[in-house]
């Protein structure tokens, strides 16, 4: 029952025009876009390196936080969840189904945006394992803060957001802009977002060959459990 509501789940994100856009289009032309035009300067190196690692973790958001937050919100408000809450799949095994289909997802959007990144000649370094660590984690941290908001507000509030934190975090979470553009003390800031955390872990591995980037992996463990914690309690099925 949980695989074939997490493949349903997938095949409804997958058709979404919105969804699609915002797990696969935006990082994508980001990718390419800020690669390709020295728009904003990236420090040393290659633009690409830099802001590989950023993109990869724009994705994790997009589709964790982002797109999970509006898909479930609506089915909240038009009563899908109290419908499957009451079918044979238990309530764990729904969310479990929507974990999978997000990391299916999540899948997808990695392999598609390493194939573009090689093909602007990107050079990543490091230890897969702790980038496989890292975007694991900062799953759980976006999809608790996700299912949250989902679960305690209102859809239209949702939608408006989800977006709305999306816009922001690109722009101020390290994603293309480096931190250190913002000030010292604005850096220590936005460095304890899980944005930051993510994009931050991802690049000290991919770009500078660093080891396991545990302040970045305890940043997102204090959000992930924080997030799942609070969604587990406040969230509201009706």
């Amino acid at each position: 029952m949980i695989a074939a509501q997490a493949a349903l789940e997938t095949k409804m994100l997958l058709r979404n025009g919105e969804q699609l856009l915002l797990t696969v289009v935006i990082p994508t032309l980001l990718l390419v876009l800020f690669s390709s035009v020295d728009i904003v300067d990236t420090g040393k190196g290659e633009a690409v390196d830099f802001l590989t690692p950023g993109v990869l973790a724009l994705a994790v958001m997009s589709t964790a936080f982002t797109g999970q937050a509006i898909a479930t919100g609506f089915e909240r408000r038009y009563g899908v969840l109290k419908r499957l809450a009451s079918s044979p799949l238990p309530r764990w095994g729904l969310m479990t189904a929507k974990t999978a289909s997000v990391l299916v997802t999540e899948i997808l959007q990695v392999v598609l945006l390493t194939v573009i990144a090689f093909a602007l000649g990107w050079s990543p370094h490091g230890n897969p394992a702790a980038v496989v660590l890292l975007l694991v984690v900062g799953t759980a941290a976006f999809s608790g803060l996700g299912l949250l908001m989902a679960g305690t507000l209102k859809a239209e509030a949702t939608l408006a957001a989800a977006n709305l934190v999306f816009l922001l975090l690109l722009v101020g979470g390290g994603v293309i802009v480096p931190l250190e553009k913002f000030g010292s003390a604005g850096e220590r800031i936005l460095g304890l977002l899980p944005i930051s955390a993510l994009s931050d872990g991802l690049r000290d591995v991919l770009q500078h060959g660093a080891g396991m980037p545990w302040g970045d992996l305890g940043v997102l463990a204090v959000w992930a459990v924080a997030g799942l914690a609070a969604a587990g309690r406040f969230f509201r099925w009706e």
